[in-house]
C-alpha cells in the first residue's frame, strides 16, 4: 500500500432512501496520519457518508476507497485494519466490559494492551460491570476502547466524547492525538465545535448530501470573515486615516461613540498599524481585544442551523 494513498478516498457518493437523497454527489479526502472532522446538522447526510465508508451502507454512485479497498466488495480484508465506534448496540448486555475488551483484543493479531487501555480511559473500576449497568459515560469510553484496542489503521470516532465529565473528555482527547502521533488516521464526527477545532487537522462541512466547506480550522475560522479588533477610546477619532494605512480590504468604524471596530484579515502587521495609529493620535486604547471568528460562527453562517438542529 502506498503510504501516500489517502486513506478515504470518496468521490461523487449518492445514496438515495425511496425518493429521498441523503448525500448527493459528496466529495471527502482523508489524508493517512491525521485527525479529519465531519460535521453536520442531522439531516445533512454525514451519518450515511461515514455508514457508506465503514462499509454497512452501499453506494448507489460514486467511488468509495478506504484503506486503498472498496468497504463492501472487500470487507473480510479491510475490517481487521480499521475500529469503528459504535454509538449503540453490537454489545450483549450481559456481558462484562473488561471481558467484551479482551474478548474484541483477541480478535486482533497485535491488541494494545487492554488492562493500561483500561486504566487509561477509567474503565478499570467498572469492568466487572454488566454493559447494561454502565453509566452512559462508561458505555462511550467503552465502545471508545473497543473501537481502538486492535490498533486500527484507520478509527471512525462517532461522537467519542458525548456524556463524558471534563476529566474523561481530556482523556479521550488525549487519546487521539496519540492516536494521530501513531501514524493512525481518525475520522471524527462531533456535535461539540470545540473538540474539532481542538483535534482536527481537516473539517468538512456537510450540508444537502455535500461538503460545502473544508480546511483546516484555522482556514475555515479565518475565511472571508476574517477576524477583528475592538477597543474603546475617545469619541470622534478621524477613521480616515487610519482606514489609509490599514491594508486592502480592512475597515474601521465607530459603531458607538468610543467604541472601535477594526476589520480585516488580523496578523501582527495589522495590529501593528492599529496601535502606531492610536499613538499618533494621542490615546491610549483600552479593553483592545482580537476577536476570532469560531468554528461554531462559520458553520451557523454557512448552513443557518445549529449543529443539532
Amino acid at each position: 500500500m502506498h503510504s501516500q494513498e489517502p486513506a478515504v478516498l470518496v468521490t461523487g457518493l449518492v445514496k438515495r432512501y425511496g425518493d429521498t437523497t441523503a448525500v448527493n454527489g459528496l466529495d471527502l479526502t482523508v489524508r493517512r496520519g491525521s485527525v479529519t472532522a465531519v460535521l453536520g446538522p442531522n439531516g445533512a447526510g454525514k451519518t450515511t457518508t461515514i455508514e457508506t465508508c465503514e462499509g454497512y451502507r452501499r453506494p448507489d454512485a460514486g467511488t468509495v476507497r478506504v484503506l486503498g479497498l472498496d468497504p463492501v466488495a472487500d470487507a473480510a480484508r479491510l475490517r481487521p485494519r480499521i475500529g469503528v465506534m459504535l454509538q449503540s448496540g453490537g454489545v450483549y448486555p450481559g456481558a462484562r466490559a473488561l471481558e467484551m475488551l479482551r474478548h474484541t483484543a483477541r480478535l486482533h493479531a497485535h491488541p494494545l494492551d487492554v488492562d493500561a487501555l483500561a486504566a487509561r480511559l477509567g474503565l478499570d473500576s467498572c469492568g466487572r460491570t454488566s454493559y447494561r449497568r454502565l453509566s452512559g459515560g462508561q458505555q462511550q469510553r467503552l465502545a471508545l476502547a473497543m473501537a481502538v484496542v486492535g490498533r486500527p489503521e484507520l478509527v471512525f470516532l462517532d461522537e467519542p466524547t458525548a456524556g463524558l465529565d471534563p476529566h474523561a473528555r481530556r482523556a479521550t482527547w488525549d487519546l487521539v492525538r496519540d492516536l494521530r502521533a501513531d501514524g493512525v488516521s481518525v475520522v471524527l464526527t462531533t456535535h461539540h465545535m470545540d473538540e474539532a477545532e481542538q483535534l482536527a487537522d481537516h473539517v468538512a462541512i456537510v450540508d444537502g448530501g455535500r461538503v460545502i466547506a473544508e480546511g483546516s480550522p484555522d482556514e475555515l475560522c479565518r475565511g472571508d470573515a476574517g477576524n477583528t479588533v475592538r477597543f474603546q477610546a475617545r469619541p470622534g477619532l478621524d477613521l480616515q486615516t487610519l482606514l489609509k494605512a490599514l491594508p486592502d480590504g480592512s475597515d474601521a468604524t465607530e459603531p458607538s461613540p468610543g467604541s472601535y471596530l477594526v476589520e480585516g484579515t488580523v496578523d501582527p502587521q495589522l495590529l501593528a498599524t492599529v496601535t502606531t495609529w492610536c499613538a499618533q493620535a494621542g490615546v491610549m486604547p483600552e479593553r483592545l481585544a482580537v476577536e476570532r471568528h469560531t468554528l461554531e460562527d462559520v458553520f451557523l453562517e454557512l448552513t443557518g442551523r445549529d449543529l443539532r438542529g
